[in-house]
């Protein structure tokens, strides 16, 4: 069955996403706010849009009226998607899901106060002088993000009081979007780290891919590996633990979900893409 899909972001992973879903027999709409974006020179059609501006979403849903509708960057109006459900579009994985995923606040809030996931301590900030009380709260060193970013944009760590300022000021260079506000966390000492990638379907069944490890040095990566080795009880609560937030998203897809293995072997909830 040909189906009509809007993707919306149409970077290098775009493109990836439109070729394996062409060799599928889909019909492929690429969408971005810049001309010949990757995605635009594999796709069968493509609009060139403010992705941040809901009319103009609006205005491309209405002429396309695709079957699915697919969020692949951070920097959209992802709040319209839950219209464009009600309205009878399916979005992938769901609108809620896409809404949190893609800004941190809402994801970690959802982990840490709604489900009770083990994370790191955090605080968000509008300003310098809330970042300042955060770091207070979190103590040094501290990591601070931008809510909105990709690939590691904007981030720092903080451990001594004139990294503050450096902090804020590259947090806001990096993010994406319009947000302007950070979290900082604290600092985790860690074994290693994993993503689990965590498949739902539609039959509320969820599937477990062998955990990926990952090898950063001085916060740069450099490189991962499936299978990590890792201990069976580690394993299992990491699964556990991606259940319960992919089913509070809701839709089914494939998910990242990222943890770090404690020091302490204490496993915690770090991100989820």
């Amino acid at each position: 069955m040909r189906n009509k899909i809007l993707l919306l972001g149409s970077g290098e992973l775009g493109k990836e996403v439109v070729i394996a879903l062409q060799r599928l027999g889909q019909y492929v709409i690429a969408v971005d706010n810049y001309k010949n974006a990757p995605a635009m020179q594999v796709a069968h059609e493509f609009e060139v849009i403010d992705m941040l501006d809901g009319k103009e979403l609006d205005k491309i849903i209405a002429i396309h009226k695709p079957d699915f509708i697919v969020p692949e960057v951070e920097s959209i109006r992802t709040e319209r998607l839950y219209e464009y459900e009600k309205q009878g579009y399916t979005v992938i994985p769901s609108a809620k899901a896409a809404n949190f995923t893609m800004n941190r606040k809402s994801i970690r809030d959802l982990a840490a106060i709604d489900l009770e996931l083990k994370t790191a301590k955090y605080k968000y900030a509008k300003s310098y002088n809330e970042l300042v009380e955060g770091v207070k709260y979190t103590g040094m060193p501290c990591v601070v993000k931008p809510l909105m970013s990709s690939s590691g944009k904007g981030q720092s760590v903080i451990k001594n009081e004139l990294d503050i300022k450096k902090a804020w000021d590259e947090a806001l260079r990096g993010s994406r979007g319009d947000l302007m506000e950070v979290i900082v966390e604290e600092f985790i000492s860690f074994d290693y780290e994993i993503t689990l990638l965590t498949l739902t379907q539609n039959n509320n069944n969820t599937l477990f891919c062998p955990p990926i490890g990952h090898r950063q040095e001085r916060g740069d990566y450099q490189e991962s590996w499936q299978p990590m080795d890792m201990e069976e009880s580690h394993l299992k609560t990491a699964q556990l633990m991606a259940d319960k937030v992919t089913k509070a998203l809701g839709g089914s897809g494939i998910w990242g979900v990222e943890f770090f293995i404690g020091k302490n072997r204490c496993i915690l909830f770090r991100a989820i893409t």
